[in-house]
């Protein structure tokens, strides 16, 4: 069954330490943080300090999402802080070979995004070095924006392109990731989901996430 991971950026960030704890309780696999830095994306969010202080209060796997320029700058930043795997953008570095390397060198997972409108085949020769691959089914910037119908054709050609290279990675699909979708998604090779306004909302974690892992026991319920 396809893992989920806790997008905490919708979360409340007033009462950050207990939307995590919350979140464990509920039993979410892993959590998700999104560093943008004004630049790559519009938005601005946190940094290292931030990645810090939840990795002090949880003992789940931290994918560190690093929506910035220049993501070798901040890599080691985001590892020494606590982040279990590092996803920067192929679009925001001209060395992305590189990077893979040195984030693994630096004891992390290394994994790559992708943006709605950059096509999967322009992964193939850097696929022996990922251990995740991050697409994206919205623009990247903020949350709580709609799925992109597009990324089911991405996504099986992704898988398709794994099993022809005889590759390992984890396919991770974010944005706009809801129950109605996820059994789609699941079936479709998505290994991670990352849930972000589908869990954080005027529900407990605890019923949205039922409803996620519901989804995923019953993909006949998928939309077409």
């Amino acid at each position: 069954m396809s893992l989920i991971a806790a997008s905490i950026l919708a979360a409340d960030f007033a009462r950050l330490a207990e939307a995590v704890a919350e979140s464990q309780a509920a039993g979410v696999d892993r959590f998700h943080l999104d560093v943008m830095d004004g630049r790559f994306v519009p938005n601005l969010t946190f940094g290292p300090v931030v990645v810090e202080a939840i990795r002090k209060v949880s003992d789940r796997p931290l994918d560190v999402h690093a929506m910035v320029v220049e993501p070798e700058r901040l890599a080691p930043d985001l590892v020494q802080a606590g982040a279990s795997l590092l996803a920067f953008h192929l679009e925001a570095t001209p060395h992305p070979h590189r990077l893979l390397e040195a984030i693994r060198s630096l004891g992390a997972k290394a994994g790559i995004a992708i943006n709605p409108g950059t096509p999967v085949e322009a992964l193939t020769d850097l696929l022996e070095l990922t251990d995740q691959v991050l697409l994206m089914s919205v623009n990247p910037g903020f949350a709580g924006q709609r799925f992109i119908p597009r990324t089911y054709r991405k996504l099986e050609r992704l898988a398709a392109l794994r099993r022809t290279e005889g590759a390992s990675f984890e396919i991770a699909v974010d944005g706009g990731v809801k129950p109605e979708n996820t059994g789609r998604l699941a079936a479709l090779g998505a290994d991670v989901l990352v849930a972000a306004s589908g869990l954080y909302n005027e529900k407990p974690v605890a019923e949205n996430l039922a409803a996620y892992r519901e989804a995923l026991r019953d993909p006949g319920g998928a939309l077409p």
